[in-house]
């Protein structure tokens, strides 16, 4: 019996410990310009909404516009509790599709990437 209380034991925290371990990543949860949306006014900053805190050491975007070529971004900061990285965008974006490629690493050290487009329709 007591082979039986610590093996459902020994389940039961594993599974805490486990479950805490896969919500340690920080994951893109909302965008602005939305994620695969079309906005009509040219957006002036890109805000990237995460499920941690972010390092913003360790933290940045490429954005490629419709001719391929990349858009120079600035202004790197953290908002909402260091879970929104925003970075200025150049005014005056063209109509077309745009894509972002995102990297970012966790305050606890977990790096995470992905990428999404969003459209510029005049």
């Amino acid at each position: 019996m007591r082979k039986i209380i610590l093996s459902a034991a020994f389940a039961a925290i594993s599974s805490v410990t486990l479950s805490g371990v896969a919500h340690a990543h920080a994951h893109l949860q909302a965008a602005q310009p939305p994620i695969n949306g079309t906005v009509k006014d040219a957006p002036t900053e890109l805000d990237l909404k995460f499920s941690e805190e972010l390092n913003l050491k360790f933290t940045g975007v490429k954005v490629t516009g419709p001719d391929k070529k990349e858009i120079k971004t600035d202004g790197d900061m953290l908002m909402d509790g260091d879970k929104t990285f925003m970075v200025n965008l150049p005014a005056g974006l063209g109509a077309g599709a745009y894509k972002v490629e995102w990297h970012a690493l966790s305050q606890d050290g977990h790096k995470t990437h992905g990428d999404y487009k969003f459209t510029v329709k005049p």
